[in-house]
């Protein structure tokens, strides 16, 4: 049978196949073109990194040292929500820990990296602050050491004295390790991957590590395309536990409910579903090529509306970032309380491809060029807690 050469195609064909009564021809044809991306590239927006744009060298990733690597690894379990138990860590002198972890939730064994920052110098780790945490989501055919890798964030982390969670994605859930945003069974409380990664969280903010702890009150979560989506999804589920959201190149919550819609939202743009008010900031490339820069507007309009209406006064101001400098040129739109924090914003980067802006090239899906997603969301979420 000749292949489909465009989405359109694809959509028609399997349409005629599930008018004729054959919803498993329709599934298979559907499977079979994304599995092979190189003979039909339009069809595979979960599957392949756009290149970046690499002006710059590429940088060598760097050597393990006291700041980014360890060798501490444990085993949380949790059966269902509110359970778990926790293998003995033992206790050991170190600058900063990133450790690989694994956490079972409904019979499934979720691998997860955590970056726990070094104590202050000189000061008692047991008395000090508990502090922020990211949760961090990676996009399709990533991992969180590789997400790590690219976002850079756990030097920022450092640098603020925060916690990163990288939960990460099954290849038994989905073959390419997306996220499954679109999918009804995922987008409900305490089911599926959003109750997988919210079980998580409290699991890390309930953990004393070695005198180090995470602030309830400071919890974000972010995510690169699919793990945007799923980010976007996950805090709209659970506004009680995190502070604020990032989207990058992702989706907003209820763009889609089936693997068809999921490549009408991707390809046109979908408004999704209402969210409850919540800090957010926005990034998305105009030549994303993947995932419709409109999704990125429907996702700050869903936003403004809602803080809007719980009676958040807010001012918009418009400024272009990058424009004397190297940085890819990029138009910042921010609403904020009047000589306050801001609780939108939208980083539209000129020309941006589907990859992390200004991440680091050590990693897949990155964009060197752009400004800093990572230091720009670190700085966004930092003006915000629950207590606020």
């Amino acid at each position: 049978m000749r292949r489909p050469k465009t989405l359109s195609q694809l959509f028609l064909k399997a349409s005629r196949a599930v008018g004729v009564g054959s919803l498993m021809d329709a599934t298979r044809l559907i499977q079979r073109t994304l599995l092979n991306p190189v003979a039909s590239p339009d069809f595979s927006p979960f599957l392949r990194p756009t290149p970046a744009r690499a002006r710059r060298p590429a940088a060598r990733p760097a050597k393990p040292d006291a700041t980014t690597f360890t060798d501490v690894e444990d085993v949380m379990v949790v059966d269902k929500p509110g359970t778990e138990t926790e293998a003995p860590v033992t206790p050991r002198p170190r600058k900063a820990a990133f450790s690989e972890r694994v956490f079972t939730f409904n019979g499934e064994r979720y691998p997860y990296r955590l970056y726990i920052p070094a104590p202050p110098a000189g000061g008692d780790a047991a008395a000090q602050a508990a502090m922020p945490l990211i949760v961090l989501l990676h996009g399709c055919k990533q991992d969180a050491q590789d997400f790590a890798r690219g976002t850079a964030m756990n030097a920022l982390a450092e640098e603020q004295g925060c916690m990163v969670l990288y939960p990460e994605q099954i290849s038994k859930s989905n073959a390419h390790r997306c996220w499954n945003w679109f999918e009804p069974g995922h987008q409900q409380l305490d089911e599926g991957e959003p109750g997988m990664i919210a079980a998580l969280t409290q699991q890390v903010l309930a953990n004393d590590y070695n005198g180090q702890r995470a602030d309830p009150s400071r919890v974000y979560i972010a995510g690169l395309s699919a793990g945007g989506a799923m980010a976007a999804v996950v805090a709209g589920l659970y506004p009680h536990i995190f502070a604020a959201v990032g989207v990058h190149s992702g989706l907003p919550s209820g763009a889609a409910q089936d693997l068809m819609s999921a490549f009408g939202a991707m390809r046109r743009g979908a408004k999704g579903s209402a969210t409850p008010p919540m800090p957010t900031i926005v990034f998305h490339g105009s030549g994303d090529k993947t995932v419709h820069p409109d999704n990125g507007d429907h996702i700050s309009d869903a936003a403004l509306a809602a803080l809007k209406a719980s009676g958040l006064p807010l001012v918009k101001s418009r400024s272009k970032v990058g424009a004397d400098t190297q940085e890819t040129s990029t138009e910042k739109t921010v609403y904020r309380v009047a000589d306050g924090p801001s609780y939108v914003e939208h980083w539209r980067i000129d020309a941006g491809p589907h990859a992390w802006s200004g991440g680091d090239s050590a990693g897949s899906y990155t964009d060197p060029d752009g400004p800093s997603a990572s230091a720009a969301m670190l700085a966004f979420f930092l003006q915000h807690s629950l207590k606020s």
